[in-house]
This record gives C-alpha cells, sequence and structure tokens, in this order.
C-alpha cells in the first residue's frame, strides 16, 4: 500500500508542475526544444570566437607541403597579434586547430570545410573569414578551390584580408599553389613534368590567370610545391613558357620543398624557413619559347639560359629574398642557375 501510495503522489505533483507553462514531454503536441544554432561549414573550434581587434601585420606564407613548418606558423601567429585564426579547406578534419593552438597564444582557432559553392557563397561563411587575424588555407586539391570558391563570396571574403585588413594568409601545398596571380588550377588531375614537357597544351596544363585571389607581391607570380621531391622543375618551366606565348607576360615563379616555407613580410622581404630550399625564377620577355606548342616536346633552350633561377636554403643567414628586386637580400649563399627546355628534356646549369 505504501508504494502505491508513493506512486500516486508523484503523478498528482507531475499533474501539478505541469500546469505551469512547463511543457510535458509525454505531449505529442508539445513544442519542441530548439536546437543549438551551428555555424555553417565549421567542423571545429578552440577557445573563443568572439570578434577581437588586434595589431595586426599583413604577411603571406608559401609552404610546400608534407610536414608542416612550426615556424611559418609562429611568424603568422605573431603578425596576428592572437586574434582568431580561421583554417580553410574543402576536405578533410579539424586537426589544425589543436595543432596550431598550441603553437602561440591565440583567441581561437576555427576550420571551415567549404565544400560547396553554396557554402562558398553563405554571407555567414564569408563573415567568419572576415573576422580572422589570420587565415590558412590546408593542402587537398586546388581544383576543389578553384572550382568550389572563385568568384563567391570566400574568394571576395579572402581579398578582403589580404588586401584592406592585412593580415597573415598562407597555404600548404594545395593551399600554396592558389596563391598566385597565375596558377595550375588541376582541374584534370595532377600534372608530372614529364607530360608537360611532352605537350605544353594538353589539357591539364590548365592555367588560371588574373581572376582567383590578388596577394601582395604575387601578382606576377606563379607557385609551385613538393618541389623537388616530386620532379616539378619542368612543369613550371612549361608554365612560365605558357604565361608567355599565351599572355605575352615574362612571369616569375616561386616553388617550395617540403617542410619549408617561403614567408613575405609586409615590406615584400621573404624569409625561407623549415628544412629544404625555395626557389625563385623569372623569365626574360627578348627570351621567348623556340618550340611551344600542341602535342609537341618543348624547347626553350636561348642557349641554356631560358630561364634564371636562384635557390636558397632554409635557416641560414642568406636565407632571405627581396621580391621588389626579385634577387636574393643576401647572395652569399644563394645558388644562382640557369634553366631551359631541349626536345622536350628539362636541365639546370650553374651561372
Amino acid at each position: 500500500m505504501k508504494k502505491t501510495g508513493y506512486l500516486l503522489f508523484a503523478v498528482l505533483l507531475f499533474i501539478s508542475c505541469s500546469k505551469d507553462n512547463t511543457p510535458n514531454p509525454f505531449d505529442p503536441n508539445a513544442p519542441k526544444p530548439k536546437p543549438v544554432a551551428s555555424r555553417a561549414a565549421s567542423i571545429g573550434i578552440i577557445g573563443d570566437t568572439t570578434d577581437v581587434k588586434t595589431t595586426t601585420k599583413g604577411g603571406i606564407v608559401i609552404m610546400g607541403g608534407g610536414t608542416d613548418v612550426d615556424a611559418a606558423l609562429k611568424w603568422m601567429i605573431e603578425r596576428s597579434g592572437g586574434g582568431n585564426v580561421v583554417v580553410l579547406r574543402s576536405t578533410g578534419t579539424d586537426a589544425y586547430n589543436a595543432y596550431i593552438k598550441a603553437l602561440g597564444a591565440v583567441q581561437s582557432v576555427e576550420t571551415l570545410k567549404i565544400d560547396s559553392r553554396k557554402l562558398a557563397d553563405d554571407s555567414a561563411v564569408a563573415h567568419v573569414i572576415r573576422n580572422a587575424e589570420l587565415l590558412f588555407i590546408a593542402g587537398g586539391d586546388q581544383a576543389d578551390y578553384v572550382g568550389y570558391w572563385k568568384g563567391t563570396k570566400v574568394m571576395a571574403a579572402i581579398n578582403y584580408l589580404l588586401n584592406e585588413k592585412k593580415i597573415p594568409v598562407g597555404g600548404t601545398s594545395a593551399g600554396a599553389a592558389i596563391l598566385g596571380n597565375y596558377y595550375f588550377g588541376a582541374e584534370y588531375g595532377a600534372l608530372e613534368s614529364s607530360e608537360a614537357l611532352a605537350n605544353p597544351y594538353s589539357p591539364k596544363v590548365n592555367l588560371g590567370k588574373d581572376d582567383f585571389l590578388k596577394v601582395p607581391y604575387l601578382q606576377t607570380c606563379i607557385t609551385d610545391q613538393h618541389f623537388t621531391q616530386r620532379n616539378r622543375e619542368g612543369r613550371s618551366t612549361v608554365f612560365l613558357a605558357r604565361i608567355m606565348k599565351d599572355w605575352g607576360i615574362a612571369a616569375r615563379g616561386i616553388a617550395v620543398d617540403e617542410r619549408t616555407a617561403v614567408c613575405v613580410d609586409e615590406n615584400g622581404v621573404a624569409e625561407i624557413l623549415g628544412t629544404n630550399k625555395a626557389f625563385f625564377f623569372k623569365a626574360d620577355a627578348s627570351k621567348k619559347p623556340e618550340i611551344l606548342a600542341s602535342n609537341q616536346a618543348v624547347t626553350w633552350n636561348q642557349s641554356g639560359k631560358a630561364l634564371q633561377v636562384w635557390s636558397i636554403s632554409a635557416g641560414t643567414s642568406s636565407s632571405k629574398f627581396n621580391m621588389l628586386t626579385f634577387e636574393p637580400q643576401v647572395t652569399a649563399g644563394a645558388e644562382p642557375f640557369w634553366w631551359s627546355i631541349v626536345n622536350g628534356v628539362w636541365s639546370q646549369r650553374a651561372r
């Protein structure tokens, strides 16, 4: 009897409490609780994303892929003033959040996975990017970045950070491939040097220009990454040959090895950090490719002096490069070369 009495008391108490505005969970018509608001494209946050105002300095990081360069990320964090960090990608996880947070004091780190044009044109996504004091573009596939982001609010937000807010912006691997005014879009897949050298007008040698990111000091440049590890010297030389023939521009190139980064400050002085090398090469408008046609092996020889090149090792006293003069800040220790191509064979010689 006592148990029955206790049960009856509990039911009466529940009914009494339910007479106020508290929803009865057993009522199928009761209003459902509102879900917690989510941030479009966000796949992970560490810290407080409240907008903060810090003193920032502009800067560009071109990272060559492979193991990330801690020193380059720390360089960016220092320039961010410890504000909000945003990582962009189209595939993958939020693994950068904990990694970047451990490298220095920042307000927050958030990863946005922007894998559709709908998300790339979402005002809320663009707003998160605009509030960043540091922006880093992860590796992946640059064809996704071009296909999803070009011509969208995300593109406009990145260019705002680069040219108006002037914060540190960088990328690794595919994220570095899209930083130049000229870029290899990879819409038809990866490109080996042998393919480009044999047929410079293969559909796979597809280049974009002047329609994506407007990165300070890179408006005459194309970038490449995983450079000597994947033998990309030949394809980068073909890229400059195509830019010269197709658009009449004597362009410049910056190519970075894995585990290496080129960090360009607001004055155009680049420092090479990491463990390998970066390469700076430029064309001469008076030295045009001799043979550059569809289904023909490339010849761009010019007496073995088609492209002027500097190779600079990271972490040395001479590991700085002036982007304004496009010459080493200190020539001692920098290695000068000529690059050329004869009948589809790329070669290098000292100068």
